[in-house]
C-alpha cells in the first residue's frame, strides 16, 4: 500500500518523534510511506521514508498562531504554496492510505491545507483514499470556544475520515476525558496502546557507565520550553554523588546552552540532543523531565524512576502524570521544588528506588499498523461490492 503520513511539528519534536515510530512500523509491514512534514527543519535518517517537505511554518512565542520558518516570507505567500503542493502530491501519487496526525482534533490552523484534500477524497475529484486520524493519549483542551472546536471536529471526522487511532491504554486514560463528545464520533475507533521505542538492549545493548556513581539524566523534550528545570537540575547537581547528563534540546536558545555550560564539569555532561534516548534511557538510575507523550513512554519502556514537571501552559502534561501516578516510582515535581537544596533532597530520594515494570500497553506503533491494515482490507472490499 501507498500510505501518506501527514505530521506538522510546530513547537516541539515530540508529534515528529511519535510519528515516526509509527512511520516506521508500517514500513515493517513492507508498505510504500511518505511522510509529509512542514515545520522547523528537522533530519528524517530513516532512509526508507519518502519526504515531502512543506514550505515551514512554526508557532510564534506567544502561543498564538504560526510564523514562517523564512523570516523573509509572507505568511499568505507559504500557505499558498503549501496548499497547492500537498494537493498536487494527492493528484500525482494517489495515495492509498492517508493518515493525519492530529488533525481534526487539534492542528485546526493547518485546515486551509487539509481541507481541500480531504474534500476531494470524498468528492472524487482525488482518487479513492482511506484517511485515518491519529491522535495521542490527551488532547489539549481549549481555554475558549470549546464546544464550537468540538462540534466542527466530529462532523470533520464523521464526514471525511474513516477511522480513529487513539495512542492510548485505554485503562490508564479514555479519550473522553479531555474530548467531551467522543461518543458522537460514529467511526471505527481502535485504542492502540502507547507508542514506545524497543527496548534498545533489543538491539545492541544499553549505553555503558562510566563507573559505580548513580546516573541522573534530565532533559526536556525540544528545548523549546522547560529551560528553567535544566537549570535547576544543573544547580542542584554540583556536589558529586551522581553523574549528570543534561539534554538541552533540538530548539533550545543559545542564551540556555551558555548559561548550562557554567555548569560542566567532570560529573556533569551537556549534550544537544541523542539519536537513541531510549538507550540512554535504561542507562540512567533517575530521570528528570517534562511530561510530554514520548518522555513518558520512554521512562515506561525503560522502567527508571522519574521526577516529572509539567508544562504549565495547559493541563495535558499534569494529567498525564496523574494517570502515571500508579507506580510510585513516578513522581511529580513543582515550582516549590526547583531551589537547589529541595531539588537535591528529591534527586537523593528518588535515586533510592529501583527500576520497576510497566504493565501498560507499549506496542501502540504495530497495534496501529494492523488495525490500519485490517480498516483498509474492509475499506476496499465495501469499496468494490458497492
Amino acid at each position: 500500500m501507498k500510505i501518506a503520513f501527514y505530521c506538522q511539528h510546530i513547537l516541539g519534536i515530540g508529534h515528529f518523534q511519535r510519528s515516526l515510530l509509527l512511520c516506521r512500523a508500517l514500513l515493517a509491514r513492507g508498505h510504500r510511506l511518505t511522510l509529509i512534514l512542514g515545520g522547523p527543519e528537522i533530519e528524517v535518517t530513516d532512509s526508507r521514508i519518502e519526504v515531502l517537505q512543506l514550505p515551514g511554518l512554526r508557532m510564534d512565542a506567544e502561543f498564538g498562531g504560526l510564523l514562517p520558518c523564512d523570516e523573509g516570507a509572507g505568511l499568505a505567500d507559504i500557505k499558498e504554496q503549501r496548499q497547492k503542493m500537498l494537493y498536487q502530491f494527492f493528484q500525482e501519487e494517489e495515495p492509498d492510505i492517508f493518515i493525519t496526525e492530529l488533525y481534526p482534533m487539534g492542528r485546526k490552523a493547518f485546515r486551509f491545507e487539509l481541507d481541500p484534500v480531504l474534500q476531494g477524497i470524498d468528492q472524487g475529484s482525488l482518487a479513492p483514499c482511506f484517511c485515518c486520524s491519529s491522535v495521542r493519549d490527551i488532547l489539549v483542551e481549549k481555554s475558549s470556544g470549546r464546544e464550537k472546536f468540538e462540534e466542527r471536529a466530529v462532523k470533520t471526522l464523521n464526514r471525511y475520515f474513516d477511522g480513529l487511532l487513539i495512542h492510548a491504554d485505554a485503562n490508564i486514560i479514555s479519550l473522553d476525558e479531555t474530548f467531551a463528545r467522543t461518543a458522537e464520533v460514529v467511526i471505527p475507533k481502535y485504542y492502540t496502546g502507547f507508542i514506545a521505542p524497543e527496548m534498545a538492549a533489543r538491539g545492541g545493548g544499553v549505553a555503558q557507565k562510566e563507573d559505580d556513581l548513580p546516573l541522573v539524566i534530565a532533559s526536556i523534550g525540544g528545548g523549546s520550553v522547560g529551560g528553567e528545570l535544566l537549570e535547576a537540575v544543573a544547580s542542584a547537581s554540583q556536589e558529586g554523588t551522581f553523574r549528570l547528563k543534561i539534554f538541552c534540546g533540538r530548539y533550545s536558545s543559545a542564551e540556555l546552552k551558555l548559561r548550562l555550560e557554567q555548569y560542566r564539569s567532570p560529573l556533569i555532561e551537556i549534550v544537544t540532543f541523542s539519536h537513541d534516548f531510549q538507550r540512554e534511557m535504561e542507562a540512567a538510575d533517575l530521570s528528570i523531565s517534562m511530561a510530554g507523550y514520548n518522555t513518558c513512554m520512554n521512562i515506561l519502556r525503560a522502567g527508571t524512576p522519574a521526577l516529572l514537571y509539567p508544562f504549565q501552559q495547559n493541563r495535558e502534561q499534569g494529567l498525564r502524570v496523574k494517570k502515571l501516578g500508579i507506580y510510585r516510582e513516578i513522581q511529580i515535581l513543582s515550582e516549590a521544588d526547583l531551589p537547589a537544596t529541595r531539588l537535591r533532597e528529591r534527586i537523593e530520594e528518588m535515586l533510592g528506588y529501583e527500576k520497576f515494570m510497566s504493565k501498560v500497553e507499549l506496542d501502540g506503533a504495530m497495534n496501529s499498523a494492523l488495525q490500519v491494515e485490517a480498516w483498509f482490507e474492509k475499506f476496499t472490499a465495501e469499496d468494490h461490492n458497492a
